[in-house]
């Protein structure tokens, strides 16, 4: 017998799961079975798909039994089974990046925790909260030794040789006293049809039934062993078989959710593809969904037998969300994952699939506004991505995204925007580079405001990169289109004609603005009258091409190499403090004054000044009126 110690994460990982799952502790058995299904889907792949398995006699099923005197319970199955290396790998360290951030994420709330446990791989070692001892006896197909892996749960484990006549794996838990309500049928049948009803694999009880004659008096028992869940593909079955409560179960089990799903979409599909596919939409967005290594969410099955879960190529990226089930007619069952990214077939699944749920969306967002506002919460960052890598189908995208607004509560589309632009009115204008307080509290609205002209509000980073990719956004009625250029106002000549400054004024003004570029110098590009504000003295923007402020803020945070970005400072010419400017000859105090301008425009952005202790000392000097040459200030 070798004994080994747990990985130092493991240790950690017991004591919390330990600790705190106790009153959501029947999820362990989820857990088993669900371990027990992978293992039978690994082997019934092999069978078909690998010569050196196709001799191995495979009658794929999950067997439960218990013992009430010895308070023992044990899940057997006869999959692809381990050896000891695979018993060292998986029952002995946990091998998945997310695991860190699994141990952070664990709270007080036992159901979200069960939830964390199935989402992050570990959910074996959730059979300690019932159990004192776990044993676990397998042999792996195509090998002839057998294995026992042994632990109480605490710092070691121990394995050694044992004996098993047939491929599988069985565990087998020594019950603690709290783990005793689990050696009764009705609390197991109970917890088998309410988590792992529709797992593809046929799972018995075995139990010991009472015999009763016919007066009522018990006269012995005998064993019994029946199937206790549904064993068929839901996704195969007729919508019209299904309920509510069948699907709802079904994405409980296959993502571990604790919630409902906001909507599922099952489509069976027939003629030249025959495929069947069942995609749910979590009410949350799935916690690695901006995780560079996300788990994938839709499993792909060929005639019922399982492929992969862990393919990234069965949906783009921007749809990584979507959990569920393909299951295709027409793939060879013999098909590797390298042949899988390039096959035509599942590429023409895929692009099919990618269809349908954009149908869905667009049914949803004009039937279900509660929904869908749900949905832009959680989703309106990917299907952005979508519009920028998308484009065969980003025309349908853009349809689906909601924006927040100046002149509306809630979430609100392009078309409903238009809808209500004021006559004459050509663009549609949008505000971003900042969160959304500090977006409507920015100068730059003013003119917009104060002519009654509807603004977008663009609060996420992605906008600042796909925004820009949308040069007209067109509606169509009747037999007449109409377009729209997309104009964001954070930028110089958003809208010429929405200013209220004259020839004049430039003309009169023009002496203060050499002023100010003068002692600005090369901090910014341009120093120009403004024409889109109304109370506060300053505001900076961007050139057209130039990107904003924040997004080279966001890149140079990111590591990416960017040019440095000089912003064009724009001036309220009938400003108390830049009128006051005309006849001041104090260099040193026009320079106070400029880079105050400068400063607090770009705090109203929301940009961190690159010296504030400066900024503060130039303010204090302004609002005490002492001369630059007095330092104490």
């Amino acid at each position: 017998m070798a004994q080994h110690q747990f990985q130092t994460e493991v240790n950690r990982l017991l004591h919390l799961i330990i600790h705190s799952l106790y009153s959501n502790r029947e999820i362990f058995l989820r857990e088993l079975v669900s371990n027990a299904s992978d293992a039978l889907d690994r082997l019934k792949y092999l069978t078909v798909a690998d010569d050196a398995y196709k001799d191995i006699a495979f009658d794929p099923r999950i067997d439960i039994s218990f013992d009430k005197e010895k308070k023992t319970l044990t899940i057997t199955d006869n999959g692809i089974g381990m050896n000891e290396e695979d018993m060292v790998e998986s029952l002995g360290t946990i091998a998945r990046s997310g695991t860190r951030q699994f141990l952070e994420k664990l709270t007080t709330d036992a159901k979200k925790d069960s939830n964390l446990i199935g989402q992050f791989g570990v959910g074996f070692y959730s059979a300690f909260i019932v159990a004192e001892k776990i044993e676990v006896v397998s042999r792996k197909a195509g090998e002839d030794a057998a294995w026992r892996w042994l632990s109480e749960g605490k710092e070691s484990f121990d394995i050694e040789t044992a004996t098993r006549e047939t491929q599988g794996t069985t565990v087998t838990l020594f019950l603690n006293e709290e783990g005793e309500d689990f050696t009764n049928r009705w609390s197991i049948e109970d917890i088998i049809k309410r988590y792992s009803n529709h797992v593809a694999f046929p799972i018995y009880l075995t139990y010991d039934q009472k015999e009763y004659d016919d007066k009522g008096k018990e006269t012995g028992s005998s064993v019994k062993t029946e199937q206790v869940n549904d064993g068929a593909a839901i996704w195969r079955k007729n919508k019209s078989e299904l309920k509510n409560e069948d699907y709802v179960e079904f994405y409980k089990q296959i993502t571990h959710d604790t919630e409902e799903p906001l909507f599922y979409i099952h489509t069976k599909a027939e003629g030249t593809l025959e495929y069947n596919t069942l995609f749910y939409i979590p009410k949350k967005t799935p916690f690695d969904l901006y995780h560079v290594d996300y788990k994938p969410g839709v499993k792909l099955y060929v005639k019922r037998v399982f492929i992969t879960d862990d393919d990234k190529e069965l949906m783009p990226t921007w749809l990584r969300f979507v959990r569920g089930v393909i299951d295709s007619e027409d793939l060879p069952l013999n098909i590797s994952r390298e042949i899988l990214q390039q096959n035509k077939i599942l590429s023409n699944i895929k692009n099919a699939s990618v269809k349908k749920l954009l149908a869905e969306f667009k049914t949803i967002s004009e039937t279900d506004k509660e929904k869908w506002d749900i949905f832009a919460g959680q989703y309106n960052r990917p299907l952005k991505e979508g519009v920028y890598q998308d484009w065969v189908n980003r025309e349908a995208l853009i349809d689906l995204l909601r924006f927040k607004s100046t002149a509306v509560e809630g979430w609100t589309s392009f078309a409903e925007y238009v809808s209500r632009m004021k006559e004459g009115q050509k663009n549609i204008y949008y505000l971003s580079g900042g969160d959304e307080k500090t977006l409507r509290a920015s100068p730059l609205l003013e003119a917009w405001q104060a002519k009654g002209i509807e603004v977008l509000i663009m609060d996420e980073e992605v906008d600042e990169i796909v925004m820009p990719t949308i040069t007209k956004y067109e509606k169509k009625e009747g037999e007449t289109t109409l377009s729209w250029d997309v104009k964001g106002v954070n930028h110089v000549g958003a809208d010429t004609e929405l200013g209220k400054t004259d020839k004049q004024s430039e003309k009169d003004l023009k002496p203060v603005l050499t002023k100010l570029k003068k002692a600005l110098g090369d901090q910014v590009k341009d120093v120009k009258l403004s024409k889109r504000l109304y109370d506060s003295p300053s505001c900076i923007v961007t050139e057209e091409d130039d990107p904003s402020i924040k997004m080279a803020q966001m890149f140079k945070a990111m590591g990416q190499p960017t040019p440095e970005i000089k912003p064009v400072l724009e001036i309220n010419g009938e400003h108390p403090i830049v009128t006051r400017l005309r006849d001041c000859t104090d260099e040193e105090h026009i320079a106070d004054v400029a880079i105050v301008l400068l400063d607090q425009a770009l705090l109203v952005e929301g940009v961190r000044l690159s010296d504030s202790a400066d900024f503060i000392k130039r303010l204090n000097r302004l609002l005490t009126g002492t001369p630059v040459s007095d330092k104490s200030v």
